[in-house]
């Protein structure tokens, strides 16, 4: 089987650098988990995004106790740690939110969204490794941006004045269709329907690919918090991703 996860791992790093490039007017921390968690990205691509998939899954961007701690896509500690099996050397960001310092893998709170998603993958595959033969995970914005009050308010990519959101999406969608054109998926899944909205977008008129979405497991969508593991894995098997729950 093809091995693409180094020319993902440098397709990555450009995307990290071009997003650093931009420039934002809100009143927000910005943090970028491609420069100061590089380590650990880095480690997650080289396992977990190293061959084609039949399946890509889509995020919006990284939540405050995941991805924005550890770099990794719904980086919930304990998958993290016991899943993913990935425990890399974590940086700092250069400015931090008094509220959200980025503890790394020392982090005392929990990511709910990616608790649920990989506790799904967790039930459904042997193991990680077993899982990274069908499905690859990621985020469309790699960017976390925090209003500056005390409770760190999460700004969602969309929030973003219409100039800014343009410049941001026009580097995540190429970056979304490079690693769609390396990872050769079938299936391309938003969680959310942020993400499949972008995926639509991207790959517009391309008949090879497959287009749904589950539902986004953040506490704050009151569908995800009645039977969501339950709810996903037949939207899953509906769409045949899996043959059965």
């Amino acid at each position: 089987m093809q091995n693409c996860s180094q020319e993902i791992v440098q397709r990555t790093e450009l995307f990290a650098w071009q997003v650093e490039q931009l420039r934002f007017s809100g009143d927000f921390y910005i943090y970028n988990p491609l420069q100061y968690a590089w380590n650990m990205h880095e480690a997650y691509i080289r396992k977990y995004l190293a061959h084609p998939v039949n399946t890509l899954m889509l995020g919006m961007n990284p939540g405050p106790f995941g991805m924005a701690q550890n770099g990794i896509p719904f980086g919930e500690v304990g998958a993290v740690r016991e899943f993913l099996k990935l425990d890399e050397p974590i940086k700092k960001p250069a400015i931090e939110h008094p509220s959200r310092p980025v503890l790394g893998l020392s982090v005392q709170r929990s990511e709910v969204s990616g608790k649920r998603l990989w506790a799904l993958m967790a039930e459904h595959y042997e193991n990680a490794d077993a899982f990274s033969q069908e499905i690859a995970i990621t985020n469309y914005c790699p960017l976390a941006f925090m209003e500056q009050t005390k409770h760190a308010k999460n700004i969602t990519p969309d929030k973003l004045p219409k100039g800014e959101r343009m410049a941001l999406e026009a580097i995540c969608d190429r970056y979304l269709l490079d690693l769609i054109l390396l990872l050769k998926p079938t299936y391309l899944i938003g969680v959310g329907t942020y993400a499949l909205k972008k995926l639509q977008q991207v790959v517009s008129g391309d008949d090879r690919y497959i287009l749904g979405s589950i539902i986004h497991p953040s506490p704050a969508n009151p569908q995800a918090n009645r039977n969501w593991q339950e709810k996903t894995q037949q939207q899953l098997v509906a769409l045949g991703v899996w043959e059965n729950a």
